[in-house]
């Protein structure tokens, strides 16, 4: 796979080769990597790879936000600069298994370690050109954060919203993203979309499950989010800024990989659009 580097308007996608020396300055803005508290706790936990420090030209962004009170679905309220809220849901086993699934079917350097990225942090958001935003189900962004998400988005960044199910959860999360984008429009992506079709060929679309639920009550699903969907936002050249996942798991599908418990073939759709989205994030 030869992927082409593409540049926001401020700031680098990632930084490699020759291209090292020349952005050295605008490296030392990034912020270092940070570990918060798991939402799931020793659930999700997970050991710090021997070669976290090391310089890739890759990163999985993890989006920061606070969360209001009620949970829907997950916890809500809580100090969310901490950790322990629904941002962090599966975090970080889920990014770093991830993380080693794209090294192995891709030939992209990723880094093995995730990037907590928190918008109220200047500058830092346009430095990590894909963000992973967990159970968005009622993200309560203030304006300043939704008009630095939107900067980022409009620069041509993008967000991939997932583990979020049925009505109720869906309404909370529109709440958030009205506060990002008022008056875009989102869309049911066509089967036959580039985004589905860039390294994997994913011509069967099924619901990736939420493991938790299986659990309780054996459905896949929470509440009534029976009807997978893959929906999105395009910027005004046609690109697709914001992937949303509804009515599916792929976080699970990545934590819970190698858990026998849950199904191998969740996990298999769940990478495979995963390194879609982020190819797709590389290129377009």
């Amino acid at each position: 796979m030869n992927l082409r580097p593409k540049l926001y308007p401020l700031v680098p996608h990632f930084l490699v080769g020759a291209c090292v020396c020349g952005f050295l300055g605008l490296a030392f803005a990034q912020k270092p990597f940070r570990e918060f508290i798991p939402m799931e706790g020793a659930d999700s936990a997970a050991n710090l790879p021997v070669d976290y420090q090391q310089k890739t030209e890759f990163v999985l962004g993890r989006l920061m936000y606070p969360s209001g009170p009620g949970g829907r679905g997950g916890r809500g309220g809580g100090n969310w600069l901490n950790g322990g809220t629904n941002w962090t849901v599966d975090y970080p086993r889920g990014d770093r298994t991830f993380a080693a699934s794209i090294r192995r079917l891709t030939r992209i350097d990723v880094r093995s370690v995730e990037q907590p990225v928190n918008p109220d942090e200047g500058d830092d958001i346009f430095y990590w050109p894909y963000l992973h935003v967990g159970m968005p189900t009622n993200w309560n962004l203030t304006d300043a954060q939704a008009a630095k998400i939107r900067e980022y988005l409009l620069r041509g960044g993008f967000l991939l919203c997932d583990s979020y199910f049925g009505t109720a959860e869906w309404e909370g999360f529109i709440v958030g993203l009205k506060k990002i984008f008022p008056d875009k429009e989102v869309v049911d992506l066509p089967d036959g979309d580039p985004i589905f079709h860039n390294v994997f060929d994913i011509t069967e679309k099924y619901q990736v499950g939420n493991f938790r639920s299986m659990q309780r009550n054996g459905n896949t699903y929470r509440s009534d989010g029976n009807i997978p969907r893959w929906r999105g936002i395009r910027d005004d050249s046609g690109r697709v800024m914001i992937m949303m996942t509804f009515n599916n798991d792929l976080g699970d599908s990545w934590q819970l990989a190698d858990n026998p418990q849950y199904p191998e073939k969740f996990s298999s759709l769940g990478i495979r659009l995963g390194v879609n989205f982020v190819v797709y994030t590389m290129t377009h």
